[in-house]
Parts: C-alpha cells; structure tokens; sequence
C-alpha cells in the first residue's frame, strides 16, 4: 500500500495520479453536458444553422483573426449585460463549429451586435474604422471590398452536418447561388462579413 510520503517522492506516481485524478474529474464536470438540452438544443426557434453568405462571412472573420480582439461571450455580470446585452447561453452556440467565445476583449464582445448598426455603418467601419469611431485602434480591412470567391461552400456545410449541423441536401445544393446577387453579381467579402454579424446574438431579447 503506498503512503502520501512515498507518492510525494516518486515523480512516477505523482504524474500517474494527478493525470487519473484530472481525467476523472474533467468527465464527472463534462460528460453530462452532452446530454442536458440546456446545451444540446437551441435556446428557441431563432436559433438556426448559418446560410451560406453568413457561413462564408463567418469564416473570413475567422480568417482575419477578429476572434483575437472580439469576444463572442457576455458573462452574466451587470457591467456586461448593462453594456452588451442579454448575457450568452449555451443554446445560443448548437451550430457553431468553431466557438468564437474568445477571452481578450481589444475590442468590444460582439454576441449581440446584430441589428445594432446599419450595413452601411458595417462596411464604413470595416474597410477604415475611424471614419465611424476616430479613436478606434482597429486595422482597417480595405481588401474586403471584393468579390466573394467560396467554391467550397457546399462542402464545408456538408462537413458540418456531418457534427449535427441540420443542413437539407436542397440547402447544400443551392449553397453556391445563395453567394450570388439577384443581378449575377457575387456578394463582396466584406458583405458576407456583415451578413454574419447582422445575425449575430439576435435568440435572446436586447437588455441594452
């Protein structure tokens, strides 16, 4: 039978059981989560999977590291919610593949900017944000003013209904027309960004 001093002075057995005694507290911790509704199922029917333009929106700012400065998760504390919003719950991220919570705010938490500036102040902001905030130290992304190019699109939403994603075959179809305006001229990067954010955080009711 080992004592505590000897477990303290055998780097072997210290390592074992510190890996055996965290395993087995992270799953006590993690593993219901998988199953509680609370986390597994949207929060209401305003919740729904990304279209394409959003979905393509989505990954340009992933793709431009905004999740460096942005966070996407308001703590349920009166400064956060008195500046932000309602604060996040977990249904409100079912569809989302990667989180963006995020944990360094340069930036103001974005999780319920939809809805809350025009798509022109967006599209100001985004290509040079001090014409809108002149104190802003946010880069300007001028290059998103470009034709949208996603070939993949209908793919990555057939990779993502493959993690639970309820994509219909139609959708998936149809992917790379929704990328296209009713004249046949493709959306711009930045369009699809603000798509994106325009839908964001909208499932629970404005505190601010």
């Amino acid at each position: 039978m080992l004592t505590h001093a000897q477990i303290e002075k055998s780097n072997f057995w210290m390592i074992l059981l510190t890996t055996l005694f965290v395993s087995v507290g992270g799953l006590v911790e993690i593993v219901p989560l998988f199953f509680q509704t609370s986390t597994t199922k949207p929060v209401n029917e305003l919740v729904k999977p990304y279209d394409a333009l959003r979905l393509a929106g989505r990954d340009i700012y992933i793709r431009e590291g905004c999740y460096n400065c942005h966070s996407q998760m308001i703590r349920p504390f009166r400064a956060e919610t008195e500046r932000y919003g309602h604060y996040s719950v977990a249904g409100e991220y079912v569809y989302d593949h990667p989180f963006q919570w995020g944990s360094k705010r340069t930036g103001p938490d974005l999780h319920r900017v939809g809805g809350r500036y025009s798509d022109q102040w967006h599209k100001i902001h985004l290509l040079n944000p001090r014409d809108v905030v002149p104190e802003s130290n946010m880069p300007a992304y001028s290059w998103l003013d470009r034709p949208l190019k996603e070939p993949a699109i209908g793919a990555k939403m057939t990779a993502l209904r493959m993690v639970g994603v309820p994509y219909t075959d139609q959708e998936i179809a149809d992917a790379p027309k929704k990328l296209v305006k009713d004249d046949g001229t493709p959306y711009t990067e930045v369009e699809a960004v603000i798509a994106y954010l325009q839908g964001m955080g909208l499932a629970l009711k404005q505190t601010r």
